[in-house]
């Protein structure tokens, strides 16, 4: 599995990495516009992302602007439901329209800060990336 890490907070950064590395190869990126960028360059190579973990609150291009431009890619490229990642938001915020947002722009599931790890596999598997 490719696994694409959109965290501006180091301390987080580090953490989602060194939970996830075990069930993938891991990319990082510090703001929204090194996210857009792996995202298509992935693409281009051929070497799609299947998870993305995307903070909210990013530099730059925040993660909500940041979804909408992954998923208007996928759109254009008229990639198929089975092509497109999946995309979980991550945040410390508790902002119920954040949510809403995330939701109607397309990402998959939320995942609130500190990250509950058993959760997040929990998720995962219910989003069919692990067994």
């Amino acid at each position: 599995m490719r696994i694409l890490i959109a965290e501006d907070d180091y301390a987080s950064k580090v953490f989602m990495q060194r939970f996830l590395r075990s069930y993938g190869e891991c990319d990082l990126a510090s703001d929204g516009f090194e996210a857009v960028d792996a995202y298509l360059t992935a693409l281009k190579e051929k070497k799609p992302y299947d998870l993305i973990c995307l903070d909210i609150m990013m530099p730059k291009l925040d993660g909500l602007k940041v979804l909408k431009a992954i998923r208007d890619i996928e759109i254009e490229r008229k990639l198929q439901e089975n092509e497109k990642a999946k995309i979980i938001m991550t945040t410390a915020l508790n902002d119920k329209e954040s949510v809403m947002k995330a939701y109607e722009i397309g990402c998959e599931a939320y995942a609130w800060k500190p990250i509950e790890t058993d959760k997040f596999v929990e998720v995962m598997k219910k989003l069919e990336l692990i067994k």
